[in-house]
C-alpha cells in the first residue's frame, strides 16, 4: 500500500521517528536550543557547561533548525520544556533536574551506572 492511500494519522510522522531514531542511537542527547559549541539559551548552556565538566560525550540537536522539531520534543517525552537530557533512551530531565542532580553528586554516579561514565 502506498502513502497516497494511507490516511494521514496512520502514517508515521517523520519528526517523531527522527526522533526516535536519534534517542536509539546516542546514548547521551540533548535536545537544546542552538549546539553545544553555541547554546541559543541559558538553560540549554547550563546543562552544556556541567555535560562539559563532567567530560560526557554527548549528541546535541538544535531544536530551532525546525518549529516541528520544538513541537515535537515536547510531544515525544510529554515534557514541556526544553532542554531535554536523554541517557541510553530515557529521558533524565530539563535544566533544573539536571542542574539539581548535580549539584546534590547525584548526576556523576548516574551517568557512571549507565555506562556512559568511566566509573
Amino acid at each position: 500500500m502506498s502513502d497516497a492511500a494511507t490516511p494521514a494519522q496512520d502514517r508515521p510522522d517523520p519528526v517523531q521517528a527522527f526522533i526516535a531514531k536519534a534517542v536509539a542511537e546516542h546514548p547521551v542527547l540533548l535536545f537544546m536550543k542552538g549546539e553545544p559549541e553555541q547554546p541559543r539559551c541559558g538553560f540549554s548552556a547550563t546543562v552544556v557547561q556541567i555535560l562539559d565538566h563532567l567530560e560526557v560525550d554527548f549528541t546535541g540537536v538544535d531544536v530551532l533548525q525546525s518549529e516541528a522539531l520544538r513541537q515535537g520534543i515536547k510531544t515525544f517525552s510529554d515534557w514541556p520544556t526544553i532542554p531535554q537530557l536523554y541517557v541510553k533512551g530515557e529521558l533524565v530531565g530539563g535544566c533544573d533536574i539536571v542542574r539539581e542532580m548535580y549539584q546534590a553528586g547525584e548526576l556523576r554516579p548516574f551517568l557512571e551506572s549507565q555506562g556512559v561514565l568511566p566509573a
